[in-house]
C-alpha cells in the first residue's frame, strides 16, 4: 500500500494540477448490473485520502485513470516504445512524467509553458503523438491516463502466474519541454492557418437552388446543437436536401469544415455519404421528396 501510495503521490506532484478528474473503469460491470466507469473528482488531499479505496477497486477489477479536471498544461501522448521516449528527449521534448502501463509500453505526460485551451490542447496532443509514434487516436485534451502504483487489468496483460502488472512509475520531473514555447507557437500558427482556410472554403461554397437560404454556418452557431458537429451535418442536410439543393451541393457544404478528426479521406468521404443517406431517408419518412411534400 505504501508503494502504491508513493508511486501515485509522484505522479500527481508531477502533473502539477490542483483537481483531478479519477475514472475506475471495468468493462466486465455491466454483467452485474453496475456501471462500466466510476468517476471521481478530487483535490489532491482527497485523491491521496483515497488510495485504500482505489486500492480495493482496483483489485475487484476496476483499471485506474487520471486527468486534470479543466483546461490544463499537460498533453498525454499514449501507447510509447521506449525508444520513442528516448527520441522524445533527444529533441527537446523530455516528459515531465513517464509511466509504464504494461511491460515495453508507456505514457508520457509533457508540460506545457502555459494552460493551452482546449482546441489547441488537442492540436497539440495529436501532433506530438503523430511526431513521435504515439496513438493519434488517443490524442485530445482531456485523454486519461493511467495512475501509477495500480494494476492494468486488462486481460491481454494477465501474466502466466494469473497476476497482472502493475501500473510503474519511470520518470517524475515535473519539469516544462524545452522546446515547448516554440512548439506551442508553430501548433497556434497552423491552427490559426487552417481556420483561413477553412473561412475561404466556406466564402467560395456553392449557393443553394430552390427555397434553400440558410448557410450551414447558420446550423454551425445555432446553440442549440451545442457545437456538435454530427448533429449540426444531419439537420443542414436534412433542411438543404428539403429545399431543393443537390447531394453534391450538400456534401460540399459538409466539408467546408475539416473532416480531419473522422479518419482517412475514404472515412470522411464514408461519413459525407453517410450523413446525406440518413437525411434521405428521414425525409422520405417525413413525406418530403425532392423539395416538395409528399
Amino acid at each position: 500500500m505504501e508503494k502504491t501510495r508513493r508511486a501515485a503521490e509522484l505522479q500527481i506532484a508531477a502533473m502539477g494540477a490542483s483537481v483531478y478528474e479519477v475514472g475506475l473503469y471495468n468493462s466486465e460491470a455491466e454483467r452485474t448490473g453496475e456501471a462500466v466507469m466510476l468517476p471521481r473528482t478530487w483535490d489532491v488531499a482527497g485523491l491521496l485520502r483515497s488510495m485504500s479505496w482505489l486500492r480495493l477497486q482496483n483489485s475487484t477489477g476496476r483499471n485506474i485513470y487520471v486527468r486534470p479536471r479543466g483546461e490544463h498544461d499537460l498533453s498525454l501522448v499514449d501507447d510509447l516504445a521506449a525508444t520513442s521516449v528516448e527520441r522524445m528527449k533527444a529533441a527537446r521534448f523530455a516528459p515531465a512524467l513517464i509511466v509504464e502501463t504494461s511491460p515495453g509500453n508507456f505514457q508520457a505526460w509533457l508540460k506545457h509553458p502555459c494552460p493551452l485551451r482546449k482546441e489547441l490542447s488537442t492540436a497539440a496532443a495529436r501532433r506530438l503523438a503523430a511526431e513521435f509514434g504515439g496513438d493519434t487516436g488517443a490524442a485530445d485534451w482531456r485523454h486519461f491516463g493511467r495512475l501509477a502504483g495500480f494494476t492494468n487489468r486488462k486481460e491481454k496483460h494477465r501474466q502466466a502466474n494469473g497476476l497482472f502488472p502493475f501500473v510503474r512509475l519511470i520518470e517524475a520531473p515535473g519539469r516544462e519541454y524545452t522546446a515547448g514555447t516554440a512548439f506551442v507557437a508553430q501548433v497556434e500558427e497552423e491552427l490559426r492557418r487552417e481556420a483561413m482556410q477553412r473561412q475561404r472554403e466556406r466564402s467560395a461554397a456553392p449557393t443553394y437552388r430552390g427555397g434553400a437560404t440558410k448557410s450551414i454556418d447558420s446550423f454551425r452557431s445555432n446553440p442549440v446543437y451545442g457545437g456538435d458537429g454530427t448533429r449540426i451535418d444531419l439537420a443542414f442536410s436534412i433542411y438543404a436536401l428539403s429545399h431543393g439543393s443537390s447531394t453534391a451541393e450538400v456534401a460540399a457544404a459538409l466539408r467546408s469544415r475539416s473532416l480531419d478528426h473522422k479518419g482517412t479521406e475514404k472515412r470522411q468521404c464514408e461519413y459525407v455519404e453517410r450523413t446525406i443517406r440518413k437525411a434521405s431517408q428521414l425525409l422520405d419518412q417525413r413525406g418530403f421528396v425532392h423539395g416538395r411534400e409528399r
